[in-house]
């Protein structure tokens, strides 16, 4: 890999998005529909330097701030939700690196991060009792290394990634990442992602097989949340970005349809109205789902504002205020999301439906993503927040 290039600031870092949101839907729907994963997308994401944005000034990063951060992912998912997704994991674990590494740790790591390397991710798990139930094994061996055993499912990024970062318990039961070289001797990614959305993610299985680490590519996840902190919110924000950038891209994909392809309805024409942008009717409904998309991204700025004022001043209600904005714009975002996407075909018609177009990777991309965690408990914290005052819980989904 050559070396990648370093971004100076935020507004470089929104130009550079911007440029590659561009060159990224050329292309989407095709790579969707043949499920192509997107390898030279992804060379190109980290080529430009985007993957390097958050690693702090002092490492040589640009260190921008949440508000660049969801706008990155906003961008990037208004044209293909999937590339959106690819990186999501490798920002939060740049992010448990500023919390809980050590400086040779950071040094090291956030030197491979300038240079264009990947984190992917190994975190979920299926068939346990629920997500938190985490049952990958970290074993110390006899020379104070590790080893480790388990199999991972839903790894976004894995199959695209230089390291690993690998969720697991360790002999006392508390959670420790380990950040693994995706060729480490039994670590094995399986591309058997099967999900009817966001097609190219690969977010596939990774079987972990007695994999040797070394004890300084060991990070205790479990202090994270021993004091106010902003994992979750920082990773639920981008997130809420990615919802909220379907919800743009679908919007768009409606207005240049029903500008250029639809024909009105035969009562709209006896009515005097020559196209289908004149029909009174979808007037109205792109005025009400302009109004849901504008609403999102909104909140999805305000979000960012409180955790970077959080970040700015970290303390107990600073990051409890982080928190249930972001759970308010990730409530908001895929509720926006999920509908816009659906209207496309309503305000579009029949044609919008054509297979070929792949209009409906934007719905599908919706619903698939809104599924990552569900809705109905960050509206239980906000209503609990607002109502009694009670912070929300410390945990990597809020």
């Amino acid at each position: 890999m050559s070396a990648a290039h370093v971004i100076a600031d935020d507004a470089e870092a929104l130009a550079v998005a911007a440029g590659l949101a561009a060159e990224f839907r050329e292309g989407a729907a095709e790579r969707d529909a043949h499920r192509r994963l997107p390898h030279a997308e992804v060379e190109r994401l980290s080529a430009s330097g985007l993957l390097a944005v958050s690693v702090p000034a002092e490492f040589g990063g640009a260190d921008v701030g949440a508000d660049t951060l969801a706008e990155i992912f906003r961008l990037l998912a208004t044209a293909d939700a999937s590339l959106a997704q690819i990186p999501q994991s490798h920002f939060v674990y740049v992010n448990v690196l500023r919390r809980q590494g050590t400086h040779e740790q950071q040094k090291f790591l956030f030197g491979e991060v300038l240079a264009g390397r990947r984190f992917g991710n190994a975190q979920s798990e299926a068939g346990t009792r629920h997500v938190q139930d985490i049952r990958t094994r970290l074993a110390p061996r006899p020379d104070g290394s590790y080893v480790l055993d388990g199999v991972k499912h839903y790894s976004t990024g894995a199959l695209f990634a230089d390291w690993i970062p690998v969720l697991a318990r360790a002999e006392d039961d508390t959670l420790h990442v380990a950040y693994v070289p995706r060729d480490a001797p039994g670590l094995t990614v399986v591309d058997d992602w099967d999900g009817m959305g966001q097609r190219t993610t690969a977010s596939g299985t990774v079987r972990l097989e007695s994999v040797p680490v070394p004890a300084d590519r060991i990070v205790p996840h479990h202090l994270t949340f021993r004091g106010p902190q902003l994992h979750g919110a920082v990773a639920q924000l981008l997130h809420a970005a990615i919802d909220v950038g379907i919800a743009s891209g679908a919007l768009a994909e409606a207005v240049e349809f029903v500008r250029t392809k639809s024909r009105p309805w035969f009562e709209s024409v006896d009515e005097g109205h020559a196209t289908a942008a004149e029909d009174p009717l979808l007037i109205q409904r792109f005025g009400e789902l302009a109004i849901r998309e504008r609403a999102a991204e909104a909140l999805l700025r305000e979000a960012a504002r409180a955790v970077d004022a959080a970040r700015a001043d970290l303390t107990d209600d600073s990051a409890a205020a982080a928190s249930v904005a972001v759970a308010a714009a990730k409530v908001t975002a895929a509720e926006a999301a999920v509908e816009v996407a659906g209207a496309l075909f309503e305000v579009a018609g029949t044609r919008s439906a054509l297979h070929s177009l792949g209009l409906h990777r934007h719905w599908r991309d919706a619903r698939t993503h809104s599924l990552h965690d569900p809705a109905r408990w960050k509206v239980q914290h906000i209503g609990r927040y607002v109502l009694n005052g009670t912070r929300p819980p410390r945990h990597g989904l809020l």
